[in-house]
């Protein structure tokens, strides 16, 4: 039996992309040219010492998560690497240039680098974890590389989470995760998430928010017509009830649900099994 691509399969099952976003409030972005492992924390993908405080940083940060970058064609001269806190309080970059990904071995990642005020702009382009990510990913990267340029920090990136809706575009500091990105509509999607505003049909949430915040944000956000994201911000998540504070100083609150989503692949060359999912309703 040939298994179709997880991504197409899920699509054609109309699997919702809504309160699929990764979560992580920490994000910690390493230059590595060339081709990576299926697992970037993995035992050789960086040298022993790097790996080692890389390791302990994401061990003692809560809420954070690694990523291998690269921009295909860019000088091989230093290396860099960010630390991005993105969560809905606190958002920031920090930039850090290496002489080599060895360097990170010597640093501290809390204190060491230049915040800056450019955004990240991040194609999930991973083809050794999965090959949606290198078929999908790459197109958008080139088409997003072609109108874009690099005003942004523009980079494909290691696995993001959820190849079955590539391609994947995580934008940083802001935390706005998207799939299922087309070429055509890379520069739109990216252009207003850019510029603070959400285009809801491809987007899979905010990554500090928990799941059940960001099918409760979907739900505020189609309901109420709040495009920006500046329009809402989380005030709490108790149980089953979600609240946020609208721009305007007002409240509005959701309930949610944990449902059962269609039978799919989560990966190409897996059996079909049903997701999870989640559903909200404003109140």
């Amino acid at each position: 039996m040939t298994l179709g691509r997880c991504s197409d399969l899920s699509l054609e099952a109309g699997e919702s992309l809504a309160a699929t976003a990764t979560t992580a409030e920490h994000w910690l972005l390493i230059e590595v040219p060339g081709n990576w492992p299926r697992d970037v924390s993995a035992d050789g993908a960086l040298p022993t010492h790097a790996r080692d405080a890389v390791t302990a940083w994401l061990a003692r940060t809560p809420g954070s998560r690694l990523l291998f970058i690269r921009r295909p064609g860019r000088p091989a001269t230093r290396s860099l690497a960010f630390v991005v806190h993105a969560s809905e309080s606190t958002t920031g970059v920090r930039r850090i240039e290496l002489e080599d990904p060895g360097d990170l071995g010597s640093l501290d990642f809390d204190r060491d680098g230049d915040w800056t005020d450019r955004q990240l702009v991040l194609v999930c382009g991973h083809g050794a974890r999965d090959a949606c990510c290198a078929r999908r990913g790459v197109a958008v990267y080139g088409a997003l590389a072609a109108k874009l340029g690099h005003e942004e920090e523009l980079w494909i990136s290691s696995h993001q989470g959820g190849h079955r809706f590539a391609a994947n575009v995580l934008v940083l500091p802001a935390g706005l995760q998207f799939g299922r990105v087309e070429p055509d509509e890379a520069t739109l999607v990216v252009a207003r998430a850019l510029s603070g505003r959400i285009e809801l049909d491809r987007y899979r949430g905010r990554t500090s928010y928990p799941p059940a915040a960001q099918a409760a944000e979907r739900a505020a956000r189609e309901v109420l017509g709040l495009g920006e994201v500046a329009d809402l911000s989380l005030a709490a998540v108790a149980g089953q009830l979600v609240r946020f504070r609208l721009r305007n100083g007002s409240e509005c609150k959701a309930m949610v649900d944990e449902i059962v989503g269609p039978s799919v692949p989560v990966s190409c060359g897996l059996e079909p099994e049903p997701q999870e999912a989640i559903a909200a309703r404003l109140l």
